[in-house]
């Protein structure tokens, strides 16, 4: 699967509209952003293979790329969770997974991802997949991410341009189970997959202090 084979509808598009008008996505057209999440779904079959994955969270979906696109116009038997922090933006995904009718298959969880994420949490290790879009430094993400996956899963995450993906240390990732597997580059995109080998100490993900004062890498 390519990246121009994920369907991008014209009331997917409409949300992405609002989101922008709201200040929840970047000031780039919608169509824009939906062509950057459809990256996400092509990634994801590059490295994983052709099964849709069955359970995925979107960590700070903000205004709904990619977890929105990819739920609306791609593998439309996967659940989805949108987590974010902020009140504002989880009430503006609430509003759009009815726009277009998601409900039976989208849920949203307003909280901090490393709360969501820590041991004994009902989300923990519950992941197929996970995608970030400019969630984090890449330590944060892979540290914040890890303990969503299942063993087995992956985590697909934006890249800047022209990356190689070395910015993703592997002694670091492996600390939380993680294994960088390559950047999977499109000509307007690329996405680092890190695939979930094995499951996550209890004790990632620590609070954002502790991150900061201590990164995994």
């Amino acid at each position: 699967m390519t990246a121009s084979e994920v369907r991008v509808l014209p009331h997917v598009l409409a949300v992405l509209e609002e989101a922008g008008r709201r200040g929840f996505l970047g000031p780039r057209p919608a169509v824009d952003h939906a062509d950057h999440a459809r990256g996400f779904a092509a990634a994801w079959h590059e490295i994983v293979g052709e099964a849709a994955p069955i359970l995925a969270c979107d960590l700070g979906s903000g205004g709904g790329v990619p977890g929105l696109v990819l739920a609306s116009g791609c593998w439309p038997e996967t659940k989805w969770t949108l987590i974010d922090a902020m009140a504002k933006r989880c009430a503006f995904l609430a509003e759009a997974v009815q726009e277009l009718g998601l409900e039976d298959r989208v849920t949203i969880e307003c909280g901090r991802a490393e709360q969501i994420g820590r041991s004994g949490q009902p989300l923990r290790g519950a992941f197929d997949l996970v995608t970030s879009r400019g969630f984090g430094r890449p330590s944060t993400t892979a540290e914040t991410a890890a303990p969503l996956l299942v063993a087995g899963g992956a985590l697909v995450v934006s890249e800047p341009p022209d990356s190689d993906g070395s910015r993703w240390n592997a002694d670091g990732c492996s600390s939380v189970g993680l294994t960088p597997m390559r950047v999977v580059r499109f000509p307007t995109a690329g996405f680092m997959v890190l695939r979930q080998l094995t499951s996550v100490p209890d004790r990632f993900p620590r609070s954002p202090k502790g991150q900061s004062r201590s990164p995994i890498f």
